[in-house]
């Protein structure tokens, strides 16, 4: 299947035929990606191409996913609008993971937290710390993301927390963050944060529900490992 041209291919590899002949999950990443890019290069064929973003990506359709427009269009056949189609892809695909939580949050387990989160930070190659508020029937007022850091940190101020667990009313909270490196075992500054975190809030009747380490498909509960005592 080689070519410049995907008019060359037998009609059923062609990716839009394919899909119509056997469904969505019949495709490739890289034909799923051809289908988006709509046309190839002057040298290579959608399909090509596709495989070269993949490879760019390590072969991995969550790095890419998190890719800017810069990295997008530093790859040689992808310009803005390729760039752009890709991008407005990804974040409807992170938009309908949201959605399928329904309208009505009520955050009563871990898993809850992790369904609710995972779209918003499973695709960074960074560190994000972000704050779930719930009322007293734990049902979710709004979140927040309370810092973007590096590779392997971000930071946390307690006091503001607390100050905008109080503006909103909140009986609860839930803090949540990710580990790009795919372990979500805590730290000891996410330790010393969680215990930092839980003294503050009580001290104004407010309750630390859980703190949530999302890495990748895997994820890590103080709740569920009852990580009470973290001094």
């Amino acid at each position: 299947m080689n070519g410049k041209s995907i008019k060359n291919w037998r009609l059923e590899d062609r990716p839009r035929e394919k899909m119509l002949l056997r469904g969505t999950s019949a495709l490739t990443d890289a034909e799923l990606l051809a289908i988006l890019l709509r046309t190839g290069s002057s040298e290579k064929s959608a399909v090509d191409l596709a495989r070269e973003l993949l490879v760019s990506a390590g072969d991995s359709m969550r790095s890419l996913s998190a890719y800017t427009l810069e990295n997008l269009t530093a790859v040689k056949g992808i310009g803005r609008t390729k760039a752009l189609t890709l991008l407005a892809a990804f974040e409807a695909g992170r938009r309908s993971l949201d959605d399928n939580f329904g309208d009505e949050r009520t955050i009563s387990s871990a898993r809850d937290v992790v369904e609710y989160m995972r779209p918003m930070v499973y695709h960074l190659d960074h560190e994000e710390c972000w704050m779930i508020f719930l009322n007293v029937k734990n049902r979710v007022i709004c979140r927040e993301r309370l810092s973007s850091g590096g590779v392997s940190a971000t930071v946390m101020d307690v006091k503001m927390v607390v100050r905008r667990a109080l503006e909103k009313f909140a009986a609860g909270i839930i803090l949540v963050h990710n580990h790009p490196s795919g372990s979500p075992r805590p730290g000891k500054a996410d330790i010393r944060n969680t215990s930092e975190l839980r003294k503050a809030a009580a001290a104004l009747g407010i309750n630390l529900l859980d703190h949530v380490i999302i890495a990748g498909r895997r994820y890590f509960s103080f709740g569920e490992e009852n990580f009470r005592d973290c001094n």
